[in-house]
């Protein structure tokens, strides 16, 4: 599952290519992590907003609250469950990302596998988003089977969205929506590195 991807366009070009308002300036990190902001597409403005829906358990000693955990993918097949059916039915959005990535090799030693599309500097996934007491308004990736070269990789990928697509993602019908959700059919750009995928050791 992808927990962690990279946006190194401006905000005016991702405002440009997806016909989006852009009316406030946003800072984001051009690598995305789960719990920190990151740029979306909703309601026809790009807005920055957390990776990650939060889920709040307890402590098993206490009973307390602890801090909420990040979650940032959504499964296909997952979408009728309650923490994102209401996303999906009233609110989905465009994650504009440049690449994402993907741990490989054995424990303690993975490296991280760029996936990007060599057509495309700039395309967007599928997501879903809310409001949350927690972090403010937060979005989750959609991610499907992999297709193709991505499967190489991981079995599960980002929902890509082309051509009328991103429009019927964003306000079509759930059926007409969840008909998208699968693997990506064209070319898929690998790029293997030796750069360990812990961020503190890389």
């Amino acid at each position: 599952m992808c927990n962690l991807y990279r946006m190194t366009k401006a905000q005016a070009e991702v405002a440009a290519l997806f016909s989006a308002g852009s009316n406030t300036q946003l800072n984001a990190a051009e690598e995305i992590y789960p719990g920190y902001p990151g740029m979306v597409v909703a309601e026809g403005e790009v807005r920055a907003m957390v990776w990650g829906f939060p889920l709040v358990l307890k402590s098993k000693k206490t009973g307390e609250p602890l801090k909420p955990k990040p979650v940032n993918n959504t499964r296909t097949d997952k979408l009728d469950s309650y923490m994102w059916r209401f996303s999906f039915a009233e609110r989905r959005c465009l994650i504009p990302l440049t690449a994402w990535a993907e741990a490989e090799g054995p424990k303690g030693k993975m490296t991280r596998t760029w996936l990007s599309l060599p057509d495309a500097d700039l395309f967007a996934v599928a997501g879903i988003w809310r409001d949350s007491d927690e972090w403010g308004a937060c979005y989750s990736m959609i991610m499907t089977d992999a297709g193709g070269r991505a499967a190489e990789v991981h079995n599960r990928m980002p929902v890509i969205l082309q051509g009328n697509a991103i429009e019927r993602w964003q306000s079509g019908s759930q059926d007409e929506a969840r008909a998208l959700c699968s693997g990506y059919a064209g070319e898929i750009e690998i790029d293997r590195t030796k750069q360990l995928w812990n961020r503190r050791s890389a």
